[in-house]
């Protein structure tokens, strides 16, 4: 019972940090955009969380970690933003090729992250230095008298403020998508936005606050990744870009819908971390168990298409940019 509560667990704040890249990336495909550039989104929003923590407690002589939190969370969302406005532009405004300006985006937010975070290195006196630890503390934290209720406190209560908000973030997606008449005319432009635009609706406007709304959930991974889930430090082994692209896959897995989105991001995380469960599992076979979250999206997608159901099918305009005059 241990072991599996233990596993549940780091399903769950693994499964955090790709539930927020794929609940943005679903609003942002939703208008008909295909942001391929989530894991340098990702990367912008756990630097920017880090980096304004970093010198939030460098310079103050008692730092309070609800100020370093409001502090890291503004600066995470606004560069996340930053970062779909850039594609939005090119993308919407200049009509680039979505897919080359998404996996550009990402080259670069891996790029800038990372010297930034070599740079926040040498400012703490060296490589593996850096430490926010009281910010990370405030991520972190949870209520002690929910958290020690035996298994079932570990559970489901001891766990960050970030892990519920992510639940309630694609909770208030789904209802937008499916139930507001904002959300519903964002998925009349990602489906057919020359008919949308024939109708009066202002496809250019949803399609960037979509895009630029869709990146700030999506940075949102980044941080809770470097407050949470390495607990307020920088790493470069690549592990940000490869929750970036499970991100990605879990879109297709979940269908373009946020609240099977909870699940199965749970779902990988316990896919993920059961090699560390296996005993006598060998090398090559512990790089197969963390391949299966790949496996079973690819699964998922031939099912689907096999099936053509029109409720599992992305928006007909995905990844195609839209010129009014064509129309």
């Amino acid at each position: 019972m241990t072991q599996l509560i233990s596993l549940l667990t780091s399903a769950i704040v693994f499964g955090t940090v790709i539930l927020y890249g794929a609940v943005g990336e679903i609003i942002t495909e939703k208008s008909g955009n295909l942001n391929l550039g989530v894991p340098g989104i990702m990367y912008l929003g756990g630097i920017a969380g880090l980096a304004a923590a970093f010198f939030y407690e460098m310079h103050a002589a008692e730092p309070v970690g609800a100020i370093g939190l409001v502090l890291s969370f503004l600066a995470a969302v606004a560069a996340s933003m930053l970062g779909g406005l850039i594609y939005a532009f090119l993308t919407i405004t200049l009509r680039a090729n979505q897919n080359v300006t998404g996996l550009t985006l990402t080259i670069f937010g891996a790029g800038l992250a990372n010297l930034f975070g070599g740079s926040l290195n040498n400012l703490a006196g060296g490589v593996g230095q850096i430490s926010v630890a009281v910010t990370s503390r405030a991520y972190r934290a949870y209520i002690p008298a929910l958290g020690g209720l035996g298994n079932f406190g570990k559970l489901f209560f001891s766990f960050g403020f970030m892990a519920y908000l992510a639940i309630a973030i694609a909770v208030a997606a789904s209802w937008f998508l499916g139930r507001s008449r904002v959300g519903l005319n964002l998925r009349a432009v990602g489906e057919d936005p020359a008919t949308a635009d024939a109708a009066g609706i202002n496809v250019t406007r949803y399609k960037y606050l979509a895009t630029c709304v869709g990146a700030a959930i999506s940075g949102l991974g980044g941080l809770y990744y470097t407050m949470d889930y390495i607990k307020g430090t920088w790493s470069i082994d690549g592990t940000a870009e490869a929750l970036g692209w499970l991100a990605v896959a879990l879109v297709i897995f979940a269908t373009w819908r946020p609240l099977r989105a909870i699940w199965s991001a749970y779902l990988f995380g316990v896919l993920y971390w059961a090699y560390n469960y296996i005993t006598g599992l060998s090398r090559g076979s512990v790089e197969l168990f963390k391949m299966l979250p790949y496996l079973v999206t690819i699964l998922v997608l031939v099912a689907v298409s096999m099936r053509r159901s029109k409720e599992s099918q992305p928006p007909k305009s995905l990844g195609l940019s839209y010129f009014r005059e064509e129309r």
